[in-house]
This record gives C-alpha cells, sequence and structure tokens, in this order.
C-alpha cells in the first residue's frame, strides 16, 4: 500500500473529485460542440475563415486537428481515474485536478472567442493555457508518479495537450496578425521561419527539462512533432505552397519528435554503481 492510502479522505477531497469529473464532462462537451462536433460551425470556418488550413503559412492541414479526440480522451480517462474512491487522498491528483480542470475551461473559453471573431482575445487565452499546462508539468515533475496507471492517464495525457498547444498557440498568433494587417497568405516566409525555429527551440528546452518523466516528454515530443509536421504537409501541397517553410516546419518535426530520445540517451542521470563485494569504499 502506498502511504497516501493511510491519509483519510476529507470533504474537500471528494467536492474536488465530484467536480472535477462533472467540470471535466461540461467542458468536453463544450468544447466539441464549439469547435462544430454537432452541427456548429467548425473552428477552421470561425472568424472568417482566419484559422483555416489555408490562412497563414503555419497553418496546420486540417487531419492535424484529429489529435484533439485523443487529447479529449485522455482528459475524459483522467476525469474518472481522479475520481475513484481510492485516488482521493493521492497527492500528485491533489495538486493537479484543479489545473488540469482550469485548463479544459480555457481551452473551451478559447473556442468561444473565435467562435466570437475576437482572434487577439483568443490569443491571450491560449498563452494563458499554455503557462497554465506549464505549471502542471511542472508539478508532475516535482511529485513522481504513484503507478503505470498515473503515467498513462496523466503524464502522457498533460504531455499530448502541452504539445499540441504549444504549436497551435504559435498557428493562433500567426493568424491573427495576419488578420489584423490585411496580409496575404502567402506573405512573412522569412518571419514564419524564425518562428518554426522557436517552436523547435522550446521543443527542445521541453525535452532537457523534462526528461525526470519519460512519458511525459515523449507525449509532449510526439505531439510539437504531429503539429509541426503537418504544417510542412500543408506547405507542400496545399496553399499557400512554400517549399521553404515546408523544409523547415519538417526539420522542426524531426527536432521535436528526436529530442526527447536524444536527452534519454545522453542527459540521464545515473545511479553510481554499488562497489563490488569485498572492494574498499573510496
Amino acid at each position: 500500500m502506498t502511504p497516501e492510502h493511510h491519509v483519510q479522505a476529507t470533504r474537500s477531497d471528494r467536492l474536488r473529485q465530484v467536480t472535477v469529473a462533472i467540470g471535466a464532462a461540461l467542458a468536453i462537451v463544450g468544447a466539441a460542440w464549439g469547435a462544430g462536433a454537432f452541427g456548429g460551425t467548425p473552428i477552421a470556418e470561425a472568424s472568417g475563415g482566419a484559422l483555416a488550413a489555408d490562412a497563414t503559412l503555419l497553418a496546420p492541414a486540417q487531419p492535424a486537428f484529429g489529435i484533439w479526440s485523443v487529447i479529449y480522451a485522455g482528459l475524459a480517462v483522467f476525469a474518472v481515474y481522479q475520481a475513484l474512491p481510492g485516488r482521493a487522498t493521492d497527492p500528485r491528483l491533489r495538486a493537479v485536478t484543479w489545473p488540469v480542470l482550469a485548463s479544459m475551461v480555457l481551452n473551451a473559453a478559447w473556442i468561444g472567442t473565435v467562435q466570437a471573431g475576437w482572434l487577439w482575445v483568443s490569443v491571450i487565452v491560449i498563452i494563458v493555457l499554455v503557462a497554465v499546462l506549464a505549471s502542471i508539468a511542472v508539478t508532475l515533475l516535482r511529485i513522481p508518479p504513484s503507478s503505470w496507471k498515473d503515467r498513462l492517464t496523466t503524464d502522457v495525457t498533460v504531455g499530448l495537450y502541452l504539445g499540441w498547444v504549444s504549436v497551435a498557440t504559435a498557428a493562433n498568433i500567426a493568424a491573427t496578425g495576419r488578420n489584423s494587417l490585411g496580409a496575404a497568405p502567402d506573405d512573412g516566409t522569412a518571419l514564419a521561419i524564425l518562428v518554426l525555429v522557436a517552436v523547435a527551440a522550446v521543443a527542445v528546452a521541453f525535452a532537457v527539462l523534462m526528461r525526470g518523466r519519460p512519458a511525459l516528454v515523449v507525449a509532449t515530443g510526439i505531439a510539437m512533432a504531429w503539429g509541426l509536421a503537418w504544417i510542412a504537409a500543408a506547405r507542400g501541397e496545399g496553399d499557400p505552397q512554400s517549399l521553404t517553410v515546408m523544409w523547415a516546419a519538417g526539420l522542426a518535426a524531426v527536432a521535436a519528435f528526436c529530442a526527447p530520445f536524444a536527452v534519454f540517451d545522453f542527459a540521464r542521470d545515473r545511479a553510481p554503481r554499488p562497489p563490488a563485494p569485498g572492494r574498499p569504499v573510496r
């Protein structure tokens, strides 16, 4: 039995579990509805198509957004997992469940601002969302998981969420800037490349900083690579076409995917080996 199982669950623990479970369900359904899953306006068509796949050089191709199905499924599983009676006093879940719920509310708010055409407000919301997810990742680094179930439901879900939203933030800012300036979709090649270099650098930084939690860091890298690869695909085959941006996005995707595995090989902390029997300790 783990130490937290000896701690008596409090009333606030049970309230937290129920509130997060219900809130997560409402936030997921609300986000899906706002994104057009139940017949509403899809995000790609909202705000005059400012976030469509052909709106900017940094817009991912439409299939990229399929990752939301995986993220929403992970959040739903997390909501159920944290509500289990045995998880009420888990110190890790005590620390992250409220912030995870806040991230879901922020995601729903972001969809609402885009649907309303408030693009600059949507930029503020998505930046706050990334900050919340990054703070959750810091907490997950600080408090070790209690089991593989915790890694799967918490680390993997948060990693995918953080990685995808990090790439989406760059696309969101690019779309908002182009829309405000009235620029053509294919304007700003040099700036797009600089942004992709910055996103790749963020992916490498995540890998280095989070290398102590393999499930978290690999999920983050995969999600970032996924988004960047679909930017490359969109620029290679769709409009606006730019082979330069395609190569930059492709290389950034490779960096995001490889970085977590590179830090495992070369930056992993290794515990000192115990001395052999009979050998003195120096």
